[in-house]
This record gives C-alpha cells, structure tokens and sequence, in this order.
C-alpha cells in the first residue's frame, strides 16, 4: 500500500530530514530507530501502525517536544538538537502546527483565548488587534462547523469533538511550514470528519505546508499520494547489536 516520497535533489527542498534517529525511554529499551526519513516540502504524508510502535514518539521529537539521544532531526533545514529548550519552543511555535492526541487545552480559558496563545508564541514582532484576531479565527472555526458562540466559551466546557476541533484550529492559525497530526479525528462524527480533513488538505496545500498525518483509520489514506508504515521506518528490532547494546 506504501508509496514512494518525492525525489529530493536538495537540503533547500526539505521539510523533514532524519538521519540515524534513536532514541529510548528506558535502557537498552529503544522505541526509535530510523536510519534515514525525509520528507519534502509541501509533501503530505499518511502514517500508519498499531499502538505502541513508537509514532506519537517520533512526532515528539519531529516537534521538538523531545531530543533526539542519537542522530538528526532536521527541521526546515534546522537541526533541533542544536537548539536550546527555549529556543525548540520558540521554533515550533514560529514553524510547526501540531495537533496530539491530548488537545493540550487550557480549560480555564476561553476558545478565542486558547488559539489566541498560538497566535502570541509564533509572533514575537507584531500582535493583531483584537478585532483582527477574532476575525481570524471566527473564519476559521467556521471552516472547522464550529458555531461562532463556541468562541467566547471556556474551553474545559465544551464537548470532546468540540475540544478537538479548537485544537486543529490553533494548529492552524498559523499556517505553518509544517503540520503534524496525531489521530485528529477519532471523536469526530462523519460530517466533521469530512469538513477536517478538506480544512486540513486544503490549508496545507494552499500555504505548501509539508504535513505528517498519523492515524488507525486507513479510510484517510486516501487523500494522500505517500502512505507509509512505522513498520517500514522504523526498524526498532534493528536497533540492538549482538551484545543488547542500542546502536
């Protein structure tokens, strides 16, 4: 079912550059281990695999969010191991939209609010007004088949559906370079689902992001040119030599 990526000619056209990537939570325990993953931009991809078999861990690291413990991770054309903490934050924020499992929601404070959060981290320079930011997002969520009401809600009352679909928008907002997605639609109905994935598909290719879109239901593939298996990049039962030491 796996297609092939793009032909990269250049480090210029990269999105995504994994080079001999591994990484454990426990000794001699590896839970990654990619010799090499590149991903073009303006490329999408669908990733696939069952549970435990390390995808939400490298979306972790592909953000950021944790470093690499041996190898690269070049983020457009940024190698992150390179980057303080502060300093991978400030990047993802500035380049990347990510969308986990956990909405990462702050529920004391306001839909507007929350996406407002992503809107003040990526622009350190200039800060919309408040009318351009509702508008903004209010075209958004609408995108989304969120109900304009929802913007003034606190974020901790609103249904899980709801929650999620706050947290593709904040993803979004941005438009960034780079869209990471981790099983985005499992509380979402049909309709919405299918109102995610045009929102997604065609925000990405609009804007030429590069996006990394995970999940178990292979009904999704098809809106993507490149599928592949963790099985496939991930060859974690290649990552200890004779010995039980991780290569």
């Amino acid at each position: 079912m796996s297609k092939p990526g793009l032909e990269v000619n250049s480090e210029r056209e990269l999105a995504v550059d994994v080079d001999s990537l591994a990484f454990s939570y426990v000794v001699n325990k590896p839970i990654i281990n990619i010799k090499k993953w590149r991903l073009a931009k303006s490329e999408h991809v669908f990733m696939y695999g069952p549970s435990g078999c390390g995808k939400s861990s490298l979306l972790n690291l592909l953000s950021g969010i944790l470093a690499p413990q041996q190898g690269n991770v070049s983020i457009l054309g940024q190698d992150l191991s390179r980057l303080k903490n502060s300093e991978r934050d400030r990047f993802r924020a500035k380049h990347i939209g990510v969308v986990f499992q956990a909405f990462n929601l702050v529920p004391y404070l306001s839909v507007l609010d929350n996406i407002k959060l992503a809107m003040h981290f990526a622009d350190d320079k200039q800060t919309l007004s408040k009318m351009e930011s509702r508008s903004k997002v209010l075209s958004l969520l609408e995108a989304l088949q969120l109900a304009p009401q929802c913007l003034d809600e606190l974020a901790g009352e609103l249904s899980v559906g709801q929650q999620q679909r706050v947290a593709i928008a904040r993803a979004l907002i941005n438009q960034p370079e780079l869209l990471i997605v981790d099983e985005p639609t499992s509380a979402l109905d049909a309709s919405a689902k299918d109102a995610f994935m045009k929102v997604l598909i065609d925000t990405a290719t609009r804007s030429q992001a590069a996006l990394i879109f995970v999940s178990h239901d292979m009904s999704l593939a098809q809106h993507f040119e490149r599928v592949e298996s963790m099985a496939d990049i991930n060859k974690v039962n290649d990552a200890e030599d004779s010995r039980g030491q991780v290569l």
